[in-house]
């Protein structure tokens, strides 16, 4: 049996399940069990495939039809400009968290030596990607998640940038090191009531703590504007994704702590994903 044989009936099983990208995952998974890469395979189509080749790719198959994410079936998540390790301790990275990455690098000149708080880390995905880019840069990444530090701490060793970062296991409540030029967060934004009409995909396998937002989406949200008074300096800024219906909320409790709200990016969905603001 040829590569594009076992495709087609793999994509079969998983268009039966309803999975939304069936032919894109069912490559992916192919290309992981070959241990090629996804351009390889795709030219080499009538390649026959052997028998433990095969039985690797089954299985890889028979998880993702238990819906389980792609990324935590191949171990890693490509984000920015890297790959990032990930497991079920930590939120899969996300295309629109990227914006964060990118508007802290436009206001991070290239030979500044600021620091930087990421609250929440997870992967370590935001602030491992602005140090890559910025060598002069100091961060400090925090989770009340040890397991999601230790995920955090391979992706920085992997990238080499260790030596500068800091990794923190507290709440934001209870921290207290140090003031930053910068602080970045994708919080816990979803609704309690919201979380059952989330894909199941994210719903049965990613950490529910990285997705929370409590009752009403806030409690996350209201907890790093408050401690960030605090933590950041005079003119220092403040990143923050949010949910699309949260950009009115999110900007009054800023402007009530003391924040000038410098700019609300969209995604590419032209959804509100992204508020900027600086401490005045």
């Amino acid at each position: 049996m040829n590569y594009q044989t076992v495709l087609s009936k793999a994509t079969k099983i998983l268009k039966g399940q309803l999975i939304k990208n069936p032919k894109l995952d069912c490559e992916i998974l192919l290309s992981n069990a070959l241990k090629i890469e996804r351009e390889k395979l795709l030219i080499n189509l009538n390649q026959e495939i052997n028998e433990k080749d095969l039985n690797n790719f089954n299985n890889l198959i028979d998880r993702r039809k238990r819906k389980e994410p792609i990324a935590y079936i191949i171990g890693y998540k490509e984000f920015w400009k890297k790959k990032f390790k990930v497991n079920t301790n930590v939120l899969i990275p996300r295309p629109d968290t990227e914006h964060l990455v990118e508007e802290a690098l436009k206001l991070i000149p290239n030979n500044s030596s600021l620091n930087i708080l990421d609250i929440g880390t997870g992967t370590g995905c935001i602030i491992l990607s602005i140090l890559c880019e910025r060598n002069k840069c100091y961060g400090v990444a925090l989770d009340i998640s040890k397991k999601a530090l230790n995920v955090a701490k391979y992706n920085a060793k992997i990238q080499q940038i260790k030596n500068r970062i800091k990794f923190v296991n507290s709440d934001i409540d209870k921290f207290k090191l140090g003031t930053y030029d910068i602080i970045l967060s994708n919080p816990p934004y979803i609704k309690n009531c919201k979380f059952n009409y989330l894909d199941e995909d994210i719903r049965f396998f990613e950490p529910k703590i990285a997705l929370s937002g409590g009752i009403d989406g806030y409690s996350r949200i209201k907890n790093i504007i408050n401690r960030s008074t605090v933590l950041i300096k005079k003119k220092g800024k403040l990143f923050l994704e949010i949910g699309n219906d949260q950009m009115n909320q999110t900007t009054k409790l800023l402007k009530n702590r003391g924040f000038f709200i410098n700019k609300i990016v969209k995604d590419l969905a032209r959804n509100n994903r992204c508020i900027i603001s600086t401490k005045i």
